[in-house]
């Protein structure tokens, strides 16, 4: 008995340890699955409005989001954060609801209503049952045709942002994010922060807000998407019944293309440290140009960037893994309506921010050097269709796909060819893209953190480094000082 018992408690130790021994290579990924989506049903209603709806019976869920085809990239450069205030206000007030009614109402339908604004769209957003789509609908066209904007709910946002905006200074990483833009895009639409700085967010008034509602929010410069338990004659009935007696303006939309172009252009190669003595740990970034969403080199790009991202790209490997210097590195290359950027980061001890600086910049010349074999290039290819597919597994999901999809003038069909354009993309598609696209040479390099603890360091690589003290830096101007006199 004695001699059994023994067995049975070796048994258990073997397993135990077989089950908490940790399996030193992952298993390969499965060949990825085509997944075929309904063709959407689609219309634009006599005043403009372009109606696109997916049916997707699986689930009991509709969601519906309308777009309005501009964001963050229209505010006045005096006036950043402007389209995010005014988005977020949306569900704080209409003619025939204050903010609380909205709650309650959306709440006893037992769904969720959300509005926002980010580069290139502003955004209102229902999610219910398809038995309470009728009511959302009412709720959802309410909010955006008839906001109030009343004059307390603009203080709330207003100081619950600057609160936001206060925080984020204490915190490297969103100080080098702020900066990122700035070096990249300079005085241009996209070189703001898209909520707004300090000194921007006090000058709005609801008299802005206003105005910046009745200038974009129109049937003709908005998109409306319906996705999920509903077909596509229901669909379109609902946007005419909520949306079709929405009246276009007389005057034209404004135009915007010029903005970018008359901006001056983005130096490269620059080197800006801001000096942050207080910071714990150094915010190290890389920062250039990338594409724009309708780029052909898109998923040539996206696949490039996979290989340097996430936690067996080759950032983390190099500088997490290997060296033990941050808790994470990675990169994103965020395309939008015009060219937007290519960041790469990780944050480090101060003393390794000089170091970090040089392996960012190493990892992304190297890619075009030494292209991903086939062994590194097929579960990296798999981490961009797994994060597709599960992003369209909700209603939700499907409707923002397909909502970028038509923002940006992509054809709907795209979601079907997307898993066919990644698997596609070879060794030589990403040297060619590395080379040509993410060129280190011309990066610029930000760092904020403890500057005497690296500085030195740096300044024997690069004798070009602009140091800014965190005391005098202005968010609001490219030139990222503030005036000689100005109030800190």
């Amino acid at each position: 008995m004695r001699s059994l018992t023994l067995l049975i408690v070796c048994l258990i130790c073997v397993v135990c340890v077989n089950a908490q021994t940790p399996q030193a290579t992952p298993p390969p990924p499965a060949p990825p699955r085509s997944g075929k989506f309904p063709t959407p049903v689609e219309q634009t209603l006599p005043n403009g409005l372009r109606v696109i709806v997916i049916e997707r019976h699986e689930t009991p869920l509709i969601t519906a989001q309308l777009l309005i085809k501009n964001g963050g990239e229209v505010d006045p450069p005096e006036l950043a954060g402007l389209a995010d205030m005014t988005a977020n206000l949306l569900t704080k007030g209409t003619q025939s609801r204050d903010a609380t009614k909205i709650a309650q109402e959306v709440e006893s339908l037992g769904g969720s209503l959300e509005a926002g604004a980010r580069w290139d769209a502003s955004t209102a957003t229902v999610g219910v049952m398809s038995s309470k789509i009728q009511q959302a609908m009412e709720i959802l066209a309410d909010v955006v045709r008839r906001p109030t904007f009343k004059s307390e709910e603009v203080e709330r946002l207003r100081q619950q942002n600057l609160d936001n905006f206060t925080l984020a200074l204490g915190d490297p990483g969103s100080i080098a994010r702020f900066v990122a833009a700035r070096v990249v895009f300079g005085d241009s639409p996209y070189g703001h922060p898209v909520s707004g700085t300090a000194e921007s967010l006090t000058r709005i008034t609801a008299a802005d807000i206003a105005k910046m509602h009745s200038r974009y929010y129109r049937p003709d410069n908005a998109i409306l998407v319906i996705g999920g338990d509903i077909n596509g004659k229901d669909g379109l009935a609902l946007a005419t019944k909520y949306f079709g007696d929405w009246q276009k303006p007389t005057t034209p939309l404004p135009t915007i293309s010029a903005a970018m172009d008359a901006a001056a252009a983005p130096k490269t190669g620059r080197v800006v440290v801001i000096d942050k003595p207080d910071a714990g740990q150094a915010a190290v970034y890389l920062a250039r140009t990338g594409i724009n969403r309708k780029d052909p080199d898109y998923f040539r790009g996206i696949v490039s960037n996979s290989v340097l991202s996430g936690y067996s790209g080759r950032l983390n490997q190099e500088i997490r893994i290997k060296r033990g210097l941050s808790y994470g590195a990675g990169s994103a290359l965020e395309s939008r309506r015009d060219v937007g950027p290519f960041l790469a980061s990780a944050q480090t001890k101060n003393e390794s921010g000089a170091i970090v600086a040089d392996l960012l910049l190493g990892e992304i010349s190297r890619l075009s050097l030494a292209p991903p074999a086939d062994a590194e290039l097929t579960p990296r290819k798999a981490v961009l269709i797994g994060n597709f597919s599960r992003n369209l597994e909700t209603a939700g999901g499907l409707v923002g796909q397909v909502g970028s999809l038509a923002l940006y003038g992509m054809g709907l069909d795209e979601i079907n060819r997307y898993i066919n354009n990644v698997q596609a993309v070879n060794t030589a598609d990403i040297q060619k893209f590395a080379g040509t696209r993410l060129d280190a040479k011309t990066a610029n390099i930000i760092i904020v953190g403890n500057a005497k603890a690296f500085l030195p360091e740096l300044q024997k690589k690069y004798p070009n480094v602009e140091v800014i003290p965190v005391t005098d830096l202005d968010l609001n101007t490219a030139l990222l000082r503030k005036k000689q006199g100005a109030a800190d």
